[in-house]
């Protein structure tokens, strides 16, 4: 996943640290009064409390995702199986993005009713270019990873599985593909989608100030298209595409700027029918069997193969139906069941998760390359369970060290005061 959207929003009056970052941002997540529950269905839906307090839904299940990312990108990793993947037929890719386009409205739609729409713009490619050049640098370090293995364990079969061989074998020709967002290694194929979906979102802020529908509208049809018609942007080598459609996932960001840009607004929040909360409910958990069916029957032989959905029905690249609804159940979910303060997100375990949310450019750049060196250490030292854990263990503790590292500096050498809980019985 990867991922912040908050950028350094200059010429505003009050400033705190970015929960996708550590960034400036402006210290309050919304103008106004929000009349709502929980009803917004977004990890950063409005509370019982008003738009103006922090919602730690967005920088905990942030945070939580990117271990999940570090986790899923280790292959035949056992402790994997507990991630969000193997519960439901969405993963933490999905939720990466949705949170991304939900703080991307949330952050540049207050720039734009602020400075208006050039210097909207303007923040937004600022934001753009970081990512870029933080991706070149991941491939760069990923590059130097895989050839440090190549040199010394001679094994040359993991320059493919990582899907660097093409750059290996032909840098002079490859390189420019990097540029260009088409070469996309294993692992390094999250920050690309980020990229073309934060450099288009300028359009998108326009759209939504106009109307939501002049926004969802036009990429609904996008999606559509691309289930249909299975058009995806040229990778390289020239037999490749993007692994993460940006046709298809545009839609899933924009879906979720539009709840973020009416909280960016102090709206109030969307009004759902009461049947939504247990149909949402019911796909979840029918979806989970599914996966878990589909799991047990891949790894153990378990007789559930009827249970298994077809590979074009949850293929990731597309963001087929079925992934997208997921999403969008569980988004709803968490909204109107998650308190934006609730005890275990601000709990001494919780919190830790928090800080990693707040910074999770860096944390995520981090994961990747943990990936890899946790990938390397299975494969040349044996895929024991025992091993396994441990390589777990210390990846998710590097990944907190690190996160409580970053929030330490960001806050000039102090970290951030962790809330108290609200009192038992108290409002949500």
């Amino acid at each position: 996943m990867c991922h912040d959207q908050s950028d350094s929003v200059i010429r505003m009056t009050r400033f705190a640290r970015s929960p996708g970052d550590g960034r400036v941002r402006p210290a309050r997540e919304g103008q106004g009064r929000s009349g709502g529950g929980r009803a917004d269905p977004a990890p950063a839906g409005a509370s019982r409390r008003g738009s103006g307090e922090r919602d730690y839904r967005l920088d905990f299940f942030r945070g939580l995702a990117l271990v999940f990312i570090f986790m899923d990108h280790i292959p035949d990793n056992i402790p994997s199986y507990f991630t969000l993947r193997s519960f439901a037929l969405s993963d933490a890719a999905e939720v990466f993005i949705f949170i991304s386009g939900y703080t991307a409205a949330l952050v540049y739609g207050r720039a734009l009713m602020r400075e208006g729409a050039l210097m909207a713009g303007a923040h937004v490619w600022r934001r753009t270019w970081q990512l870029y050049v933080a991706h070149l640098c991941m491939f760069m370090l990923f590059n130097a990873q895989v050839s440090f293995t190549l040199q010394h364990f001679n094994n040359p079969l993991f320059a493919e599985e990582l899907g660097i061989g093409a750059y290996l074998d032909q840098p002079e020709e490859a390189i420019l593909r990097v540029l260009l967002l088409q070469l996309q290694p294993s692992f390094l194929n999250i920050l690309p989608l980020y990229i073309a979906l934060l450099a288009a979102f300028p359009l998108v802020l326009v759209a939504l100030r106009a109307h939501p529908l002049l926004a969802l509208l036009p990429s609904a049809a996008l999606w559509a298209v691309v289930q249909v018609w299975d058009v995806n942007l040229p990778g390289y080598p020239e037999a490749r595409e993007w692994y993460f459609n940006p046709l298809a996932w545009q839609f899933l960001f924009v879906i979720a700027a539009t709840f973020g840009f009416r909280r960016a607004l102090g709206q109030e929040p969307v009004r759902w029918p009461r049947w939504l909360l247990p149909a949402a409910a019911g796909f979840l958990v029918v979806g989970g069997v599914v996966q878990m069916a589909t799991m047990l029957h891949a790894i153990l032989g378990a007789p559930t193969g009827f249970l298994v959905l077809p590979l074009w029905a949850v293929d990731k690249t597309p963001l087929p139906p079925l992934r997208l609804i997921s999403m969008l159940a569980l988004a709803y979910l968490v909204a109107m069941l998650v308190p934006r303060d609730s005890r275990f997100m601000i709990s001494r375990p919780g919190w830790l998760l928090v800080l990693c949310g707040q910074q999770s450019l860096y944390v995520f750049c981090l994961s990747i390359l943990l990936s890899v060196l946790g990938n390397m250490v299975l494969t040349m030292f044996g895929g024991r369970l025992g091993l396994q854990i441990l390589v777990n263990l210390a990846g998710i503790v590097a990944l907190i060290g690190f996160g409580l590292l970053l929030s330490w500096y960001s806050g000039g050498g102090r970290l951030p005061v962790r809330p108290r809980p609200p009192p038992a019985g108290g409002a949500a």
